[in-house]
């Protein structure tokens, strides 16, 4: 099993890290033109959006389908819930993996349908479809915020649960160096004078750019927040084998040397009992 988990950790480390760069890139080019992802995507969805937007937060929480990860599963759905909490007004779950329906259905949260399959078989166009559906309400003023809680891929032996605001405001009472801490250092840092950068020549001009690039840069971390879970679930499985097999191995020695043990007395107590015949 552990063979098994580090050939699929290879594969989608190698996912995230190839889709990184590629999000980064786009996260500088629209921090150049004048604008933070953050704040286009607030101010586009206020024009866009109605003037009496409801306090229902969308709370998209990311584990896995199977279990033997170690505190995997726990350790965000802990996340998941604390963020859950920390919401004011009416919240709605969407909950990404078996696991993570399991854990919000007992705390009494059920999600309107299975999402189970992003988590399984990872893609673009369906990740896709769920979030243009989610953005599309924020639009309409359906929803006041959504957010994305997920594990987040720092290293083989290194994840992170975080809660990250994907469109809306900030979660009351959550610390916002949770959400920093699922963004790459480009998405956090906001240029002095955006409208002094002379790196990028842009044609029509910047509003129009970011029109068309802020959907893309929502779409690509709604997709990127999958496969850092999945990643990280692959990572944790794989430590966590590590760990069993060696407890395996503790305890097979611990076993054999009781054996040894209990057979070097059987033998020492029939060499007596011969050695005490034969004086007799």
């Amino acid at each position: 099993m552990k063979l098994v988990a580090s050939a699929k950790l290879r594969k989608a480390q190698k996912a995230i890290e190839a889709l990184r760069p590629y999000e980064r890139t786009l996260a500088d080019i629209l921090a150049a033109v004048g604008s933070g992802m953050e704040s286009s995507a607030a101010e586009s969805c206020r024009r866009a959006g109605s003037p009496n937007r409801q306090a229902v937060t969308a709370i998209v929480a990311i584990a896995s389908n199977s279990s033997l990860c170690g505190g995997f599963n726990a350790n965000v759905a802990r996340k998941a819930l604390e963020t859950i909490r920390a919401c004011e007004g009416e919240v709605e779950v969407y909950p990404l993996g078996r696991k993570m329906a399991e854990a919000l259905r007992r705390a009494g949260y059920v999600a309107g349908a299975d999402y189970n399959d992003l988590v399984a078989h990872p893609a673009y166009e369906k990740s896709s479809a769920l979030a243009r559906s989610l953005s599309g309400r924020f639009r309409a003023g359906e929803l006041s915020r959504v957010v994305l809680v997920y594990t987040r891929f720092v290293s083989a032996s290194s994840q992170v649960p975080v809660a990250e605001v994907w469109l809306g405001t900030e979660v009351p009472g959550q610390a916002r160096d949770d959400y920093d801490a699922a963004r790459p250092e480009s998405f956090r840092q906001k240029p002095e004078s955006p409208s002094g950068n002379d790196e990028y020549l842009l044609e029509p001009d910047a509003e129009q750019l970011v029109a068309t690039l802020l959907p893309q840069v929502l779409m690509l971390k709604f997709y990127a927040a999958i496969l850092d879970s999945l990643a990280a679930e692959h990572a944790a499985r794989t430590l966590a084998m590590q760990t069993a097999s060696d407890n395996a191995e503790d305890l097979l020695g611990e076993l054999t040397l009781e054996y040894n043990k209990g057979r070097q007395q059987k033998i020492t107590a029939e060499i007596l009992d011969l050695l005490g015949g034969a004086a007799e």
